[in-house]
């Protein structure tokens, strides 16, 4: 009797995976303060726990046969140029002489005003921004953590039950997932 193949779903692994690198990261810094390490050295140490829950999660994934299974909601509606269809009209600006007097310091008063005002929604719609282009980063980490993932647990129905091909698997893709990172820090290291 074949067994049945267990599914992860894409969304709980993207959550995990946030949470263990802001706890690997939260960690490696409250720790770094008491032993006055250097950012690089913070870095190297973070990446390598990373690496490490990696490696163990994908090991166990390709030896256990897992498969994942993407139930991130779908953006395809979503039609570019919605949003900014006309966001950059040409207005021509008065240009506005208050004068001197009681009536000027009035009109400076009121412009004063509906300027902070003008300022107050550009900063509402400058945080809007910020938070659709974090959301958007956030959707793109994802795609990339589950793309990779998904990839890595193609290869689970060769590896099932076989802990040497599964760790091997795990070595060969966390060097490529995590690898590239270690090169930069260390080039940017050189090159100081």
């Amino acid at each position: 009797m074949k067994t049945k193949q267990s599914y992860l779903k894409g969304k709980s692994v993207f959550i995990v995976s946030l949470l263990v690198i802001g706890i690997t990261i939260l960690t490696v810094y409250l720790t770094g303060i008491n032993y006055n390490r250097s950012l690089t050295s913070n870095l190297y140490l973070s990446l390598g726990i990373i690496a490490t829950a990696l490696f163990l999660f994908m090991t166990y994934g390709l030896y256990t046969g897992i498969g994942l299974i993407d139930n991130f909601p779908n953006f395809r509606n979503f039609q570019t140029g919605d949003l900014t269809s006309g966001a950059s009209p040409h207005i021509d600006m008065p240009s506005i002489d208050v004068g001197d007097g009681i009536g000027g310091l009035i009109l400076s008063i009121v412009l004063w005003i509906a300027m902070s005002i003008l300022f107050v929604v550009l900063l509402i719609v400058l945080e809007a921004v910020f938070w659709f282009s974090l959301f958007i980063i956030l959707a793109m980490l994802y795609w990339i953590f589950f793309r990779a993932l998904k990839f890595v647990f193609n290869k689970s129905k060769d590896t099932k039950g076989d802990i040497g091909i599964s760790a091997v698997y795990s070595l060969t893709y966390t060097l490529l997932y995590v690898g590239w990172i270690f090169g930069i820090v260390y080039l940017t290291e050189i090159i100081k």
